[in-house]
Parts: C-alpha cells; sequence; structure tokens
C-alpha cells in the first residue's frame, strides 16, 4: 500500500517501454555473443530466427518450465497468482495495458531471487528430457536443419528465459538462443529484469542486433513464427514465415504473400494450439520474466 499522500507510480511513457524493449534485445543479443564465437558459417551474411512456443515446439516452452520447476517445488502456486492475473488480461483480452506488463515483471520476479543459476540451469536440463523433447515440430526442425545444411547460423528467439532457450539450441544442435534476459549477481538471481520480456519489440531489436553484431543482410535472412506479435521480427527479414500461425498472423502473411506452413492436424489440434498459447502461457506467462539470466552490468 503507497503511503498516505502518495500515488500510486506508473510505468513511463511509450518512449520508456521502447527503451526497455531495445535494451532487452541488446541484452540479449549479448548474452549469445559466445555462441557465435563456437562456429564459423560457411554463408556468413544469412542466417535464421526461430520463434519457440507453438513454432519449434508444441505449447509454451514457459509453460512445461514451470509445470516440471513446480514438481520440484522451486516456487508455490500462491508465489505466482497475481502474475498469472496479469498475464492473462493482455494475452487473453489482448490489451498490454503497460501498468499490467510493469506488475506482471515485478510480481514474477520476486520468488527467485535467491534461486542460483546453476539450479535453474540443471533443473532445465530434467525437464526438457521429461517433457520437451518429445514436442518438438519435425517440420520446424527439418527447416532448422536446412538452413544449417546451407552454412547459415540458426537462433532461436524467444520470450522464454535464456537457459531454457539454450538448453533446446543446443539439443537441437543450433546455434544458440537469445532469450529473455534477468540479472544475477555472483551466480544468484537478484530478480530484477534487464530491459523487458524479449517480445515484440524486442525481438526486432534483439535480430537487428545480432544482424549488427554478425554483419548479416537481414534481405537474406529468414525469421519463423506463429504469432502476429512477432510482426515487427518477421518484418525485418527478406524471408518471413508463419509457422502454425494464429489467425491474424495466418492473414497478413495471406495478404503479404508469406509463406505458411501448418503441422498441426485438424481442428482440434488447432484449438490446441490456440488455446496453448492465450491460457496456458497464460498461467505460466507470469513466471516467462522471472526465469530468465544473464548478468547486468552494475555501477
Amino acid at each position: 500500500m503507497n503511503p498516505p499522500g502518495q500515488h500510486r507510480s506508473h510505468p513511463g511513457p511509450p518512449s520508456d517501454l521502447r527503451r526497455r524493449s531495445t535494451l532487452a534485445g541488446e541484452a540479449a543479443a549479448a548474452s549469445a555473443e559466445v555462441e557465435v564465437a563456437l562456429s564459423v558459417p560457411v554463408d556468413p551474411t544469412a542466417a535464421a530466427f526461430f520463434d519457440v512456443d507453438n513454432t519449434v515446439m508444441q505449447g509454451a516452452s514457459i509453460f512445461h518450465l514451470a509445470k516440471g520447476l513446480y514438481k520440484r517445488k522451486f516456487f508455490r502456486t500462491s508465489d505466482i497468482l497475481g502474475a498469472m492475473y496479469k498475464q492473462a488480461w493482455f494475452r487473453i483480452v489482448g490489451v498490454e495495458d503497460p501498468e499490467h506488463i510493469a506488475d506482471a515483471r515485478n510480481s514474477a520476479l520476486s520468488f527467485i531471487a535467491g534461486h542460483t543459476v546453476t539450479e535453474l540451469e540443471e533443473l532445465g536440463e530434467e525437464i526438457f528430457d521429461e517433457v520437451m523433447a518429445h514436442r518438438i515440430w519435425p517440420g520446424t526442425r527439418a527447416l532448422a536443419q536446412r538452413h544449417l545444411d546451407e552454412g547459415q547460423r540458426v537462433w532461436l528467439i524467444t520470450a522464454a528465459p535464456i537457459e531454457i532457450a539454450s538448453i533446446i539450441a543446443r539439443r537441437l544442435g543450433l546455434t544458440g538462443a537469445l532469450g529473455t534476459v534477468a540479472e544475477h549477481q555472483d551466480g544468484v538471481y537478484t530478480g530484477r529484469l534487464v530491459g523487458e520480456l524479449l517480445h515484440g519489440p524486442a525481438k526486432a531489436a534483439a535480430v537487428r542486433a545480432i544482424a549488427e553484431h554478425q554483419e548479416l543482410d537481414l534481405s537474406r535472412c529468414s525469421a519463423y513464427s506463429d504469432s502476429i506479435n512477432d510482426l515487427p521480427m518477421l518484418s525485418l527479414v527478406g524471408d518471413p514465415v508463419a509457422i502454425n500461425p494464429d489467425p491474424a498472423l495466418r492473414a497478413h502473411a495471406r495478404d503479404h504473400g508469406w509463406q505458411v506452413r501448418d503441422y498441426r492436424t485438424g481442428r482440434k489440434a488447432a484449438r490446441i494450439g490456440l488455446l496453448t498459447g492465450a491460457v496456458g502461457g497464460a498461467a505460466a506467462g507470469g513466471i516467462a520474466a522471472a526465469l530468465a539470466a544473464r548478468n547486468r552490468p552494475h555501477a
């Protein structure tokens, strides 16, 4: 509760949100630099960027991770109820209210403070084997492999935490991953994000940063996603592809002559995919901000 005479603070103006999105993108790109150093592509000016949830993997990776962490008593139900409400509001209602986003971020981050990066990474490896590996879409995996075979780098780019994104990329033999970045000190989470979630405009900022660092020609690059929220990223590249698209992205792709690939089968599968993005994402979305990591420089 605020002290008498004081009003609840509100997020900054749109320019501040844009700044935080840019910061999130740059932080994600910087954290991925070590991955780049490990390989020299045959085709150095082209790359492919893949969203994860419902694009590479059936369902929401953060939802699968959250379930696994809950089973291991990483957090309590009461820790995330408030964050779930805020995420549900802007995922289902479709209004990304800046105040709700800020509240969701702050409440979601509170319960990971004190957990170690090593702890999350080790649990993430276990959870990938248990519930994620068999949910990889074979068709999307084949597309990623095609880019690798052509000598291009292939990146995952997701709002999920960088730890789990990196695990998925490594297990699939990809170049690396860009994910939501939160700070830690001496290997322990502080409970604060670096910038915003790697979502929407922040993904586009991350792609731009990678392109600048690696001297990529974006007109020769490809991007893949299921969600209209990734339109800023898809619009950056010369080869945007809609994978298992939501209705809005399908319509946009059709109107602009983009490729569409749908690996779901039947109306039931399509409904499941949409529900996972809206309800499943809302249930675990409050944790997405919390379970990210790489450290932010301190003064």
